[in-house]
């Protein structure tokens, strides 16, 4: 792996993190920081082929022999970062205390530690200051999470007093915390989240009585006795999420609203094999996502399953699709988080069968202390025209309504959940596209549609929301799904319409067509009385749909 992940996270005209670059090989050396972010973990790190190759270690290093841990395959560092310790900021990047818990060389047990690495087994041993002894890191099956275990004899664990001592400066968690040491800014600027404005305008009266009740509850929770460790269950190899019913307007009855997310959904699956995170149709998000990995791997369970969703947040704190998809490219460097609304399962407990506001009050616990990564939806009323007013003003896409009594439906669009949207936005099926014109290269608009039953129904041309890199990386992409005749069942069409989104025959003969896998998420002003789309504009591709599964929403 390059350095090019972890300058992709990095803004340096804001950092001072070194911008680092690969070194010949002057040794093997590790470096482990431990790191108070969200929740306290290990930066492990093993300088291999020029980098620090790392992994986050939520549990700490194991000491006894055929003891393992959890260790999530991060991005390289470069090898300058091995003598960083000071604070981060919080709302910045990994935001905490970070300590220079141990360092010093190690002796891969094997001539090729690089091609060993990359097989997924690496056998080392380590001699530094605190750790000395024989581990390996293994990677497991179907993901980029590894396994840290102790090998040869068992060590002594480090004393309570060592484990918070640094290395480099003999400071302790709390002395570089209180800011002796250097501060490292990153790229995340802290802003009142949108969630947080929206509830405090909804629900400030409610928020004030609640506060006693609140304060009273953490008290009593941190008086109980810890519960004795058990053996965690094994969590559902996969869950369809439960889907919302588009609806013009707010039903009526007993009705709770929370944010409507403009992000990749997720399931966050989390057991004694470590973390999964699957798109809504079962797509690996960890390799795309390992942060939210890493954080979802250090939560205090045995073993959870959580739906939310995956967002990108743009200057004003609200959820941007745009700004997601830029992420995924490399072109931008937006805080990113994992909005929980659900818990599906908690420490051996299938949680499904109770009603919302159990299982959103088990979450909401879960979760009280997390102010990292993962974050709590909270739900904001009952009140839906006013929350919709609201929404409109901070310019967000809408709301998700809930029962409060509902039971979680796998893969259901019962009803029980409602979605009202404020922009007209959905997916479409990408079924070809028309040549370039003017200064445009590579091609001119998308032509989308949707699925009627078996057949795909165009709904018109998208010529607007590109940039030069992403009409490069699309047509790219177009190359391998090429076809010859056009799959849509309603073309061509006598006219071109009166936006101009009508495809004839003459223009057939110029138009490109591609096998319809790609979906494209759209945003729209409104569908024509010829059943058009009329301003639409491309937001980006969607992985986590499939194309079959793409209809025309409308409105109940």
């Amino acid at each position: 792996m390059s350095l090019a992940e972890y300058a992709r996270k990095r803004n340096f005209a804001k950092t001072a993190e070194p911008k680092g670059s690969r070194v010949a090989r002057s040794g093997y050396r590790f470096v482990i920081q431990k790191h108070a972010a969200s929740r306290l973990h290990y930066d492990f790190r093993l300088e291999i082929g020029g980098t620090l190759k790392s992994w986050a270690v939520p549990k700490g290093v194991p000491f006894k022999k055929g003891e393992r841990r959890l260790a999530v395959h991060v991005e390289d560092h470069p090898v300058s970062y091995m003598d960083f310790e000071g604070t981060i900021p919080q709302g910045q990047y990994g935001g905490g205390t970070v300590m220079v818990w141990d360092r010093g060389t190690f002796e891969p047990l094997s001539r090729t530690p690089a091609k060993d690495l990359e097989g997924g087994k690496l056998h080392f041993v380590l001699a530094g200051e605190k750790l000395k002894g024989e581990w390996y890191l293994v990677r497991l099956r179907g993901g980029d999470e590894w396994l840290l275990i102790k090998g040869g004899e068992d060590m002594k664990p480090v004393s309570a007093k060592r484990d918070d001592t640094s290395v480099l400066s003999g400071k302790s968690m709390k002395a570089l915390a209180a800011g002796d040491g250097r501060v490292w800014q990153s790229n995340r600027t802290e802003k009142p989240t949108f969630k947080a404005r929206i509830a405090a305008a909804a629900q400030q009266a409610e928020a004030k009585s609640k506060k006693p009740k609140a304060r009273a509850e953490r008290t009593k929770k941190r008086a109980r006795p810890r519960a004795a460790a058990k053996k965690s269950k094994l969590t559902p190899d996969f869950i369809e999420p439960m889907k919302a019913l588009l609806v013009d307007a707010p039903p009526a009855g007993d009705w709770i609203y929370e944010i409507k997310f403009d992000g990749f959904r997720a399931m966050a699956f989390r057991d004694r094999r470590g973390v999964r995170l699957l798109s809504r149709n079962n797509k690996d998000f960890a390799k795309k996502f390992p942060d939210v990995v890493a954080a979802v791997a250090a939560l205090p369970v045995d073993d959870a399953v959580i739906d939310g969703e995956i967002v990108a947040l743009d200057d004003k704190g609200r959820s941007s699709f745009q700004l997601l998809q830029a992420y995924e490219m490399g072109e931008e460097r937006p805080p990113l988080f994992f909005y929980a609304f659900d818990l599906l399962q908690l420490n051996g407990r299938d949680l499904r069968e109770l009603s919302l506001t159990e299982r959103k009050a088990e979450l909401q616990r879960l979760l009280q202390e997390e102010d990292g990564m993962v974050r709590f939806s909270v739900s904001l009323g009952s009140d839906a025209e006013a929350l919709l007013q609201q929404a409109r003003e901070l310019g967000l896409e809408g709301l998700i309504g809930k029962r409060p009594d509902s039971t979680y439906e796998a893969g259901a669009r019962s009803g029980a959940w409602v979605k009202l949207k404020l922009h007209q936005e959905q997916e479409f099926v990408i079924g070809g596209y028309t040549p370039p014109g003017g200064s445009r290269t590579h091609f001119g608009a998308l032509l989308v549609g949707y699925y009627q039953g078996a057949k795909l129904m165009f709904a018109g041309k998208v010529g607007t929301g590109f940039d030069r890199k992403r009409l490069a990386a699309l047509h790219a992409q177009f190359a391998k799904i090429a076809r010859t005749s056009c799959p849509f069942a309603n073309l061509p069409e006598k006219r071109s319409g009166r936006y101009g989104q009508g495809v004839t025959a003459a223009e057939m003969r110029r138009c490109h067509w591609l096998e319809p896998k790609l979906v494209a998420q759209i945003r729209f002003a409104e569908w024509t009385r010829d059943d058009r789309l009329r301003q639409p504009v491309f937001l980006g591709l969607r992985e986590d749909k499939a194309a079959k599964d793409v209809v025309r929403e409308k409105g109940a």
